[in-house]
Formats: C-alpha cells, structure tokens, sequence
C-alpha cells in the first residue's frame, strides 16, 4: 500500500477516538496560539488608551465578516473534498480545491475595494469621538487592503485539513501568531528602530502574520499534500463544483456573517450608554476566544472525518466521532464557565481596565458566560449539519438565535433594565439554539446517518 493510499484511507480506519485526537489536537492547539495573539494585541492596543480598544472593538464586525466569507468558502470546500475522497473521487477533489483558490482569490479582491472605500463613512455611522474614529479608519483600512493574505492562508489551511494534515495547520497558524505577538509591540511602541504607529502598528503586525501564514501553508500543499495536487496552470472555473461548493459554504458565510450584524447591532445598543460598554463586549470576545478556540479545534478534526465517513457510507465511525466530540465540546466549555465565574475582575485586568470598566465588565462576563452552558452541543451539532451538506440547519439556528433573539432582547432590555440588562440576551438566545440543535439533529440523523450501514 503506498504512502498515498494509507493517507487517503486514514479517516475510514483509524479507531475513532484515536484519530479524533490526532486530527483536532494540533488544530486545538493553532487555535489556541490564535486565541493568545487576539488577546494580546487588544492587550497591546489597551495600553495606548481605551478610546484605541474601543475603536478595534467596533471594527470586530468588519473582521468578523471578512473571516466569515473565507471560512465559509472553505467549509464548502472542505466538505466537498474530503467528501471526494471518501468516495475515491479525485478528480473532483482535485477540481475543488482549484476552484476554492480562485473563490479565496476573487473574495478578497471584492472586500480590499469596500473595505478600504466604506471605512469613513463605517465610523462615522459609529460614533462622533473624533479619536475613536481616527483610530478605526486607520485599522480597517489597512487590515482590508491587505486581506489577500487571510483568505489565501484560511484556504491553503482548510486544503490541508480536509486531507487529514492537521499537524501542518498548526505550524502555519501558529507561526503567524506568533509573527504578530512579536511584532505587535514593536510596530504599536516603535521599539527596535522600527516607528511608532499605534493602532495602525497593531493591524500592520497582524496583516504581517497573515502573510508568513499563508506562505507557509502554500508551501506544505505543494511540498506534503499528496492526495490532491492544485497546479492552477490551464486552470478554468467550474460552475457546477463552485455550486455545489457554495451549497455548503454560502449557508456557513451567512451564519458568520450574522454575527457580524449582531455585534454591530449590540455596539449600537452599548454605545448608547457608555463607550466603555462598547470596549468590554469587545474585551469579551477577545477572552472567550480561549474558550470557543479549543471547541472550534476539535470542530475541524470532526468535520472531515463525519464528511469523509458519510461518503464511505460508514454509520458507526459518524455516530462515534459526534458523540464524543460533543462529550469533549461540553467539558472544554464547563471549564470556560468556571474561569469566567471566578475570575472575571483578573480577565478584564489584562486589559488596562479602568474602575468604569470592571464595574460594568465583571458582572457583564458572568452573565454572558452562563451561555457556555450550552454552546458546545450547538457548535459541534452546527458543524455536523455542514459537513453533511445541510448547512442550511445551521443557518436557521443561526437567525434566531443572533437576529431574531439576541438583538430584539438586547434592545428590549435596554429600555426596561438598562445596562446590565443588556447582557442576559445571549443567555436567552443560547437556550433558543441549544433547543434548535437538538431537534434538527434528530431530523437529520433519522434521514442521513440511520439508513447508512454500519462496520
């Protein structure tokens, strides 16, 4: 057997719990790393004043979206590919991942032109802080016209993960953090001769991570990715797989992407009353990314195997692989919980906060963190519903929970509890998903994963 074939046959025979651990652990651990340079570089930008931590926060949504299209792009991908795989197609693995390079490429020229051209007027639909605004038209400028690196280095990523090379998306990911942790206090402070640029600084050094990312990913597909080989030479446009790599993927973009309406809606709401609010739900989501990264590690390990196993037609191996990455989503977000329930004042100390800022953030944090109670069934369900093509399950969760819940609730409570009452809305909405995801796994189990046969 060569070395091709035990790759290629890798997710259909390792024991599950097994290979579970070997595909998500060095994504669990990139996704940690990148968890770390999120929190610092807010940790950095703290340290020039609030009004800078406050205008990164706002542009959250911005960035939020950008990844939303490339991760969505590449859940499409991902599922179509290792589903290919699976079924000993690999032409259509092949032409899938060209197709989802040239998708990666023609998104980010889009987002570089309005990212760069809306970034006035962005802010001052905002706010009237003439700093604040300074502040966010420089970061989103440049982390927009820049954006080619982050939708190459997602893709090339996501190429790796759908084959079972994990290990590889780790280094990647990790390098880049890395580069920006390095870079972040050396471009903000202008240490080392380099000069000083502030906020601009700490977009600079992130863009200059994505870009050693990507690279380095690009190279271990060439170098090591044998199940698929991406030469774009003669490369044409397939409709038919863009299609149905978008059956997948669009549902995943706009599920992100609501996210970014939520927390652009939320700031709306928080501004109302104090800039500072505004600064603590970003702070928020900087902190928790240490909780949902590691759930979102284990997301890609699972994905292509559940993906590559329907293909196979193999019932046991799916069944397997999602009950025991929702037994390890559930403790990882108990943990998170217990950190947020504890330590609240510590967290948001990390941030240069001032006495306005604890006295909104810690009860904010114990509040929001109640949600953890049941994201992890969300997340992991979410995620199998895509990589059986019925992304539009997740899609549906998505919509209320963060639309039709979230937002009405938030803007609800904020005329009857005021501030504090704000933050109970994701508590709520989360109890909304927690019960969506329940029933529309039983529907697709009972039409999907109960007819295939077992090994």
């Amino acid at each position: 057997m060569t070395e091709t074939n035990v790759q290629e046959n890798k997710m259909g025979v390792v024991p599950v719990p097994k290979l579970l651990f070997q595909m998500s652990l060095p994504m669990i651990l990139s996704m940690l790393v990148q968890a770390l340079y999120n929190v610092v570089d807010s940790v950095f930008v703290a340290q020039i004043n609030e009004n800078a931590l406050t205008a990164v926060s706002l542009v959250f949504p911005v960035q939020s979206l950008m990844i939303a299209i490339a991760v969505g792009t590449g859940v499409g991908v991902n599922a179509v590919l290792s589903r290919s795989l699976g079924e000993k197609d690999f032409r259509t693995a092949d032409e899938s991942a060209k197709n989802g390079i040239f998708l990666a490429f023609i998104s980010c020229v889009v987002f570089a032109v309005l990212g760069v051209a809306l970034a006035k007027p962005f802010f001052h639909m905002q706010t009237s802080d003439v700093q604040i605004r300074e502040y966010g038209i420089q970061y989103m400028t440049i982390i927009s016209g820049l954006c080619l690196a982050v939708y190459m280095q997602v893709m090339f990523e996501r190429l790796l993960q759908s084959t079972g090379r994990t290990f590889y998306t780790m280094i990647s990911q990790g390098l880049g953090a890395v580069i920006n942790i390095i870079f972040d206090p050396i471009l903000i402070f202008g240490l080392l001769g380099f000069p000083k640029m502030g906020v601009a600084g700490a977009a600079a050094a992130t863009v200059l991570g994505q870009f050693c990312g990507m690279f380095l990913a690009m190279f271990f597909n060439v170098k090591f990715n044998k199940d698929i080989h991406i030469s774009m030479r003669h490369f044409r446009p397939s409709g038919r797989i863009i299609k149905v790599i978008y059956s997948v993927g669009v549902p995943s973009i706009i599920m992100q992407a609501i996210g970014s309406v939520m927390t652009f809606g939320m700031n709306k709401i928080l501004i109302q009353f104090t800039t500072t609010a505004t600064a603590v739900f970003g702070v928020y989501f900087k902190l928790n990314s240490f909780i949902f990264m590691p759930v979102f590690g284990l997301n890609n390990g699972m994905v292509p195997i559940v993906a590559y196993n329907y293909g196979a037609g193999d019932k046991k191996r799916i069944t397997q692989t999602i009950h025991l990455s929702i037994a390890s989503a559930v403790i990882i977000m108990l943990l998170g919980l217990a950190l947020f329930m504890i330590f609240p004042a510590q967290l948001l100390g990390m941030f240069n906060a001032s006495k306005d800022m604890l006295a909104i953030g810690v009860p904010a944090l114990r509040i929001i963190c109640l949600s953890f109670l049941f994201a992890g069934f969300c997340i992991i369900v979410g995620s199998v519903f895509q990589a059986l093509g019925n992304g539009v399950y997740s899609l549906i969760i998505s919509v209320t929970r963060q639309l039709l819940i979230i937002l009405p609730a938030a803007a609800i409570l904020a005329k009857v509890g005021g501030l504090s009452a704000v933050w109970w809305s994701i508590p709520i909405a989360e109890i909304a998903s927690v019960l969506l995801s329940a029933y529309f796994y039983k529907k697709i189990y009972r039409e999907k994963i109960a007819p295939l046969r077992g090994r």
